[in-house]
Parts: structure tokens; sequence; C-alpha cells
């Protein structure tokens, strides 16, 4: 989740909560004022843990990221090394077959060639 994201889903709800309070409440002006003060104290509080609890997940992600990250890139390098080692030996053995083939080609020419003249 992002934090933007968080942030505006936040700031809506005050928002719509705030407006519901306006035209649901039967207090006085007074009376509602000190109601909204305290809901906004008590939705400024809830923030505040929020974005801390926040904090403490990125900060907890990151670590987790920089133990993780290396070792799942040291996994693909010997990984991809390995790969490399499988295919090395099969990679030498095309090659001379292509080679085999090739110098038959040319056995082959040769003799065509010959045995027309």
């Amino acid at each position: 989740m992002k934090a933007s994201t968080f942030f505006l889903g936040l700031t809506t709800g005050a928002i719509a909560g705030a407006v519901t309070v306006l035209y649901s409440t039967p207090k006085s002006g007074d009376e509602f004022r000190s109601t909204v003060s305290a809901d906004w104290q008590d939705h400024y509080q809830e923030l505040k843990i929020k974005l801390a609890q926040l904090k403490n997940s990125l900060a907890s992600l990151s670590r987790e990221a920089k133990d993780q990250i290396p070792d799942a890139v040291d996994y693909v390098k010997q990984s991809v090394g390995n790969l490399k080692n499988t295919t090395e030996p099969m990679n030498d053995r095309l090659h001379q077959e292509l080679i085999a083939i090739q110098e038959s080609l040319e056995k082959l020419e040769h003799s065509i060639l010959s045995n027309e003249k």
C-alpha cells in the first residue's frame, strides 16, 4: 500500500466523519465545538499512532530487504553459474558435431566434384 493512498483514505474518512457529525448532531454550537475538538484530537492521536506503525513497518521492511536481497542475488548468480557449467559440455559437443558435419559436407562436395570430372 502506498503512503499517499493511505493518507488520502485517512483524510477522506476524516472529512466524511466531520460532515456526518455536522448534519446529524442535535447539540448546540458550543457543545458541538467541544465535541468536534475532542474528536479531532482523538483522530490526531490515532493518526500519530498509525504513522508510527507505518514508520516501524517500513523500517522493518527495509531491514528485511537488506538481509534478503543479497542472499537472493547470490542464489541467482549461483544458479546462472550452475546452468552455465551444465550447458558448457553440451555446447562443446554440439560445436564438435557441427565441425564434423561441415567436414563431411566438404568431403561430399569434393567427392561429387571429382566424380563429375
